[in-house]
Order: C-alpha cells, then sequence, then structure tokens
C-alpha cells in the first residue's frame, strides 16, 4: 500500500469523473496489493460506468469495509470519492 493513502486526507469537492475514476482505479490496485480481492473487484470497470453504478459501489465498499479499523486509509479515500459523486456528469 502506498504511504501516500496514509497521510491526513485534503479535503477535495471539486473532482471531476476523470478525477473519480483515477482515485477509484488506485484504491483497486492498492486493494489488490493488499489481498482484498473481493474489495478491488467492486471497482473492475468503473471507467465510463454510469454515476449510479459508481455510486453504488462506493457506497458498498465503504460498508464492507466497516468494522475494519486496519483499512481506515483505503475508507477515508472512498468517503472522499463519496463526497465528490455528485460531481459526475
Amino acid at each position: 500500500m502506498s504511504e501516500d493513502f496514509d497521510k491526513t486526507l485534503k479535503l477535495v469537492t471539486n473532482m471531476d469523473r476523470r478525477a473519480i475514476e483515477g482515485r477509484l482505479a488506485d484504491l483497486r490496485k492498492a486493494a489488490q496489493s493488499s489481498n482484498l480481492a473481493d474489495l478491488a473487484a467492486m471497482f473492475n470497470g468503473i471507467e465510463g460506468m454510469p454515476r449510479a453504478e459508481i455510486e453504488k459501489r462506493v457506497r458498498n465498499a465503504i460498508k464492507w469495509l466497516s468494522g475494519k479499523p486496519q483499512h481506515n486509509n483505503l475508507r477515508g479515500q472512498l468517503e472522499l470519492v463519496e463526497i465528490n459523486l455528485p460531481n459526475l456528469k
């Protein structure tokens, strides 16, 4: 897992689709590196996916990570993406 994910999150609320998809691709790679295949699979094919499907997958991933404090860094990244979901066009 990249050390970048362990740092305090900077609240960014102006992410566009490209930035959101890029962040989710990074999260997919981080999940794969952490042997979290189920989580990584949630973000397979995310690029170009309809907004409603991305929203559903992000929220399901956040639920999946609840109760797993060792992965708070991933959950924090997903929460940042969730804040930006209204920006998806």
